[in-house]
C-alpha cells in the first residue's frame, strides 16, 4: 500500500471512471463503466442519473479497495452543462438529466437572441445563447415537468450540474455546492463578479433558491458518507472536465494551450487574469479558481470528436475498436476528396449552428470504409484548426505547441495529422488521462499533498512529440476541401 493516495471521479458523457494516483501524479488503478444513452426525440439526449450514481460508487470502490487506509482526498470532474434537478428531501431526480449535447432548446435560444439578450449574456458569462449551455435546459425542466416550477418556487428542489449532484449524493445530502468552472457554463453566472446574476436569472425565470453555492476549484467541499468507502474521505477538488484537463496538462501560464479529445473536442488557451471577449465565435470561461484567484481561458468547443469514431463502431459497424481507425487511415495515401462533417448535434465553435447536420461528401464508387474512417479522424483535426484560426483572429499568438489528451490522443495517425494541419508541435503526455489527473491534483492541493501549482507542473511528463511534416500548399488544399464540405452541412444550404 502506498503512503498517500488520491482518488478521482471522471463522470463523462458515455462512461463513469475512477482512478487512483500516487503523490508523483502517477496513475495506479482505474475502473470504468459505460452507461446507457437515451434519445427520446431527434436532437434530444438524456441520462438516467441513477445509472451515473450506481457506476460512481462501483468504480470508486474498485480503485480504492487496496489503498483505503492511504486515501487522502477525492476529486471530481464531470461532463459540463448537463442538467439535473432533484428533490431536496429525497435526493431523487425529477426527470432524466438533460445532456450538454441536447438541442431541444434551440428555438428558445433563437427567441432570446431576437429579443436582444445575447449582448448581455456575452458580457456577463462569456458564453453565447446556445442550447449547449445549462440555463435553457433548466428552464425547460421547470416549464415541462409537472409541478416542477411550483416546487422550485417553494424551495423544494435543487439544481446542479453532474459535479453538484454527485457531491450531494456522496455527502448524504449535506452539501449543495459547485465550483467556479462548472458555474461559468450555466448561462446564470457572472464570471467577472463571481456570482449568480439576477438579470440572467430573471431572463430565464429561474428561482435563485435552486442554485448551489459556488466555491473555488481546490477546497474542502465536504466529506463522503462512511457507507461509500467505509470511512469519511474529504472531497477536495471539483472542476468541469475541460478545466480539469488544463490543470492535468499543467497549462498554468498565459498562452499555454491544451486540446482534449473525448466525446467532443475542447481547446482551451490560458489567458491569465484577463477575460477577453472573442469576436470570432470562441467562449470566455473560467479555467480555474484557486485561493480566491481566478484564471480565465478562451475556449473552442467542438461537439463531436470521439463520438464520430463511436458512431463508426456502433452505428455503422465499420470498426470493432476505436484503435482500428489508425490502421485504416494509414492504409490510404490520401483522403481522395472524402470529407466528413460530424455535425450530428449541430456545430459548435466557431460556427454555432445548432441546425447543421452531419454529412459525408466526395464519395465515389472507389470509396471504402477506410476512406470514411480517415474522414472521421481528419474532421476532428480540421475543426481544431478552425479553433486555432479563430484564436489567432482574436489576437492570440499562434501556439507553437499544443498539449493533447483524451482517448483519441492515443491514435498516432491522428496526432501526426493534427500536427500537420496546425503547423505546430503536438505533445502527448505520458498519462493521456489528464482530465481525471487534474481532478486528483486539485484534491491534492486542497489537503496539502502539493503546496502550489508549480509542484503539480513537475508531475507532467511527455510521452511523444509530433512535429508537423506537411507542405503549406497541401495543407491549404485540404483546408479548402474542408471548408467546402462544411458549407454543405450548414443549415442555410
Amino acid at each position: 500500500m502506498a503512503d498517500k493516495i488520491l482518488l478521482a471521479i471522471d463522470q463523462g458523457t458515455t462512461s463513469t471512471r475512477a482512478m487512483s494516483f500516487d503523490t508523483g501524479g502517477r496513475p495506479r488503478k482505474a475502473a470504468r463503466q459505460e452507461f446507457a444513452q437515451h434519445y427520446p426525440q431527434p436532437g434530444w439526449v438524456e441520462h438516467d442519473v441513477e445509472d451515473i450514481w450506481r457506476d460512481t460508487q462501483a468504480t470508486l470502490r474498485q480503485v480504492a479497495e487496496e489503498d483505503k487506509g492511504a486515501i487522502q482526498a477525492i476529486g471530481i470532474t464531470n461532463q459540463r452543462e448537463t442538467v439535473v434537478v432533484w428533490d431536496r428531501a429525497t435526493g431523487e431526480a425529477i426527470h432524466k438529466a438533460i445532456v450538454w449535447q441536447d438541442r431541444r432548446t434551440a428555438k428558445y435560444c433563437a427567441v432570446l437572441k431576437k429579443q436582444g439578450h445575447e449582448k448581455m449574456v456575452r458580457k456577463k458569462t462569456g458564453l453565447l445563447l446556445d442550447p449547449y449551455f445549462s440555463g435553457t435546459k433548466l428552464k425547460w425542466l421547470l416549464d415541462n415537468v409537472n409541478g416542477a416550477r411550483k416546487r422550485a418556487d417553494k424551495g423544494e428542489l435543487a439544481f446542479g450540474t453532474i459535479d453538484s449532484f454527485l457531491l450531494w449524493r456522496l455527502t448524504g445530502g449535506k452539501v449543495h455546492a459547485t465550483d467556479a468552472s462548472n458555474a461559468s457554463r450555466t448561462l446564470l453566472y457572472d464570471i467577472h463578479k463571481r456570482q449568480w446574476d439576477a438579470d440572467l436569472l430573471r431572463m430565464l425565470d429561474i428561482p435563485e433558491s435552486l442554485l448551489p453555492e459556488v466555491r473555488d476549484n481546490s477546497t474542502i467541499f465536504g466529506e463522503t458518507e462512511k457507507s461509500v468507502l467505509g470511512k469519511a474521505v474529504p472531497i477536495g477538488g471539483m472542476a468541469g472536465d475541460q478545466q480539469a484537463a488544463i490543470v492535468g496538462q499543467a497549462c498554468f501560464k498565459p498562452g499555454d494551450a491544451k486540446s482534449t479529445y473525448g466525446t467532443g473536442c475542447f481547446m482551451l488557451l490560458n489567458t491569465g487574469s484577463e477575460a477577453p471577449t472573442s469576436r470570432n465565435g470562441l467562449l470566455t470561461t473560467i479555467a480555474y479558481s484557486i485561493g480566491g484567484q481566478t484564471t480565465y481561458a478562451l475556449e473552442g468547443s467542438i461537439f463531436v470528436a470521439g463520438a464520430a469514431v463511436k458512431w463508426l463502431r456502433d452505428g455503422l459497424g465499420l470498426i470493432h475498436r476505436a484503435s482500428d481507425t489508425n490502421d485504416l487511415a494509414a492504409r490510404l495515401d490520401g483522403n481522395h476528396g472524402v470529407y466528413m462533417v460530424p455535425a450530428f448535434v449541430g456545430l459548435g465553435a466557431p460556427h454555432w449552428d445548432p441546425d447543421a447536420r452531419a454529412t459525408i461528401t466526395g464519395l465515389t464508387f472507389d470509396a471504402t470504409g477506410a476512406h470514411i474512417a480517415r474522414a472521421a479522424l481528419e474532421s476532428v483535426a480540421y475543426q481544431t484548426a478552425d479553433l486555432v484560426d479563430a484564436m489567432v483572429a482574436d489576437g492570440a499568438h499562434s501556439a507553437r505547441t499544443i498539449r493533447v489528451d483524451g482517448g483519441m490522443a492515443a491514435n498516432d495517425w491522428f496526432c501526426q495529422f493534427l500536427a500537420n494541419m496546425l503547423g505546430a508541435k503536438v505533445e502527448r503526455p505520458a498519462n493521456i488521462e489528464t482530465t481525471v489527473a487534474g481532478a486528483a491534483f486539485l484534491a491534492g492541493l486542497a489537503v496539502g499533498v502539493w503546496d502550489k501549482l508549480e509542484d503539480v507542473a513537475g508531475a507532467w511528463k511527455a510521452d511523444r512529440i509530433f512535429e508537423p511534416a506537411m507542405q503549406k500548399g497541401t495543407r491549404k488544399i485540404l483546408k479548402a476541401g474542408w471548408q467546402d464540405a462544411l458549407a454543405r452541412s450548414r443549415s442555410k444550404i
